[in-house]
């Protein structure tokens, strides 16, 4: 190891590392980053979605230095800015009605989902909360408390009732695998736990690292049938696979729901960081200094968001999403076609899962090879990472703006890197310095 990694590994703490391979970076544009050893690399994850319009985007950079120019301040906390409200007001026009209310501002996803677990108790006072098993909301006390991937460190909240998130791969089918964690549901309602207590039940359109696992059409009709016969608040967290990236703007509306809240974070702020929650004015507007942080609200970073949507809006992303992650999966199966490796391809637009195992039959999972295929990856000029309770789904959310012929490009890396692992010809004592999840 030599190089930038190397300098960083005698600088910065490893707490907050999630690392498949030796990556270092310099710079990057567009769907292609720049490694330190002048490599240029093809990057199919976006920083896990962040770089929604992909590297150095000129609308995101003219709108950063535009609000740098003459800056608003640094918070919202005690000051009106500009930036805030014209973002605020878009975002509000972006969602249904019934979450039509206020906007909260945070730094990531993980603040957002933990100020809303804190709200809607103390707004509601029902104690209770809904998430599903494998579910990741966050990396902080209280996101970890309402979450359900087994890889995180953290103690889960005294009123979570976690329940199983509908696989229809492992369960031979989509109408199993619904009818299964529907039937779980209503188990626990009328038995274990009353539902008069629940405040809100945390979904995931479409459950990233939990595996890429896709809803069966309709589960989330029911779902919210549920929650709205027992006065639940339905929050859907599209942190990792909303603003554009299935194809629609957001990802529940592939499920013809019309969630209470709504969670935004990652790709909105382009790479920079900052959230958003967006709610009825009730739960939104419960009390005043509930959750704050000194640069909540920074309005450069919501002059980086709404340049974000309007991008989106202007250059038809949500509509580029859809069409070349189609190409991008069509690709997909057939690298899947020749190799046994992958056991299924899934996913919508340009959030896709390729899940990795040891036999079609058995689904066993295939967890070291996933690390080898991704370390030979990298290696080849492909960047991508696992995700998956078992850490064997490759997961796929590049740059909103990717092209047809990029997507190809990345599809056929993979297919080499995967016939390497396949002929054993990846070195494994690579792998000692890198955990993954």
């Amino acid at each position: 190891m030599a190089g930038l990694y190397a300098r960083e590994s005698r600088s910065v703490s490893k707490m907050a590392h999630l690392r498949f391979f030796p990556q270092a970076v310099v710079g990057g544009s567009g769907a292609y980053l720049t490694g330190d050893d002048g490599r240029r690399l093809l990057d199919f994850s976006a920083s896990w979605g962040a770089a929604s319009l992909g590297h150095a985007h000129p609308a995101l950079r003219d709108a950063v230095n535009r609000a740098l120019r003459d800056q608003a301040g640094a918070s919202y906390l005690s000051s009106a800015n500009e930036p805030c409200v014209l973002l605020a007001e878009k975002l509000l026009s972006l969602v249904p009605e019934r979450a039509r209310g206020r906007v909260w501002f945070g730094h990531s996803g993980s603040d957002a989902n933990e100020t809303v677990a804190r709200v809607v108790v103390a707004a509601t006072g029902r104690p209770r909360l809904l998430a599903f098993e494998g579910a990741y909301h966050g990396g902080t006390v209280g996101s970890m408390a309402v979450s359900g991937h087994p890889a995180q460190q953290g103690a889960r909240a005294a009123g979570l009732t976690l329940v199983p998130y509908p696989n229809s791969y492992a369960a031979g089918g989509p109408e199993a695998a619904k009818a299964a964690a529907l039937a779980h549901i209503e188990q626990l309602f009328a038995t274990v736990l009353p539902p008069e207590e629940v405040a809100a039940f945390f979904i995931e359109p479409i459950q990233s690292d939990g595996g890429m696992l896709v809803p069966p059409d309709g589960f989330f009709q029911a779902v919210e049938a549920i929650c709205r016969k027992h006065g639940i608040l339905v929050v859907s967290d599209e942190v990792k696979v909303g603003l554009g990236r299935t194809g629609r703007f957001n990802a529940f509306e592939h499920s013809g729901i019309e969630p209470d809240i709504v969670v935004y974070g990652k790709g909105l702020g382009g790479g920079l960081p900052i959230s958003a929650v967006v709610g009825p004015e009730a739960i939104m507007n419960h009390a005043v200094a509930f959750s704050l942080q000194t640069v909540h609200g920074n309005p450069v970073c919501a002059a980086a968001a709404l340049a974000v949507l309007e991008t989106i809006e202007h250059d038809h992303l949500a509509e580029n999403a859809a069409s070349t992650g189609q190409a991008l999966r069509e690709a997909l199966q057939g690298v899947a076609a020749r190799h046994a490796l992958i056991g299924d391809v899934r996913g919508r637009g340009l959030a896709l899962g390729v899940e990795l195992v040891v036999d079609r039959a058995t689904r066993e999972p295939a967890a070291r090879q996933t690390a080898l295929a991704v370390l030979r990856a990298f290696q080849l000029g492909l960047v991508v990472y696992y995700v998956g309770v078992n850490s064997n789904v490759l997961e796929f959310t590049p740059p909103l703006t990717l092209t047809k012929s990029q997507a190809l490009e990345g599809a056929a890396l993979l297919d080499e890197a995967l016939a390497d692992v396949a002929a054993g010809r990846v070195d494994e004592t690579l792998l000692a310095d890198f955990a993954g999840w």
